[in-house]
């Protein structure tokens, strides 16, 4: 079982950038991890997953201005963030899957004047 923790969100103005981590318990070599976002009153949707370095998803909403990696040696994964708008505001959820999903408890993003 994995356990993950999500940080480094927080308000932000439009245009600027944050960086997520997600720390897992374990390691997370054998692991799709994954970034999705759930914003008030709406479906909890992709973000971005990265299989190897070298493979990675985006959604389209947000190609070309965030980037998804990971950290095999610190269990941690990451999601930079740049170019920030108001639609990106939601609680962006780390995702860990081997067959069955883990969840992090979830980090708040607002994009905001």
């Amino acid at each position: 079982q994995v356990q993950l923790v999500e940080s480094g969100g927080g308000l932000v103005q439009p245009g600027g950038s944050l960086r997520l981590s997600c720390a897992a318990s374990g390691s997370i070599f054998s692991y799709v991890m994954g970034w999705y976002r759930q914003a008030p009153g709406k479906e909890r949707e992709l973000v971005a997953r990265i299989f190897t370095a070298a493979t990675t998803k985006y959604a389209d909403s947000v190609k070309g201005r965030f980037t998804i990696s990971g950290d095999n040696a610190k269990a941690t994964a990451y999601l930079q963030m740049n170019s920030l708008k108001p639609e990106d505001t939601a609680v962006y959820y780390c995702n860990a899957n081997r067959g069955f999903d883990y969840w992090g408890q979830g980090t708040q993003v607002t994009v905001s004047s």
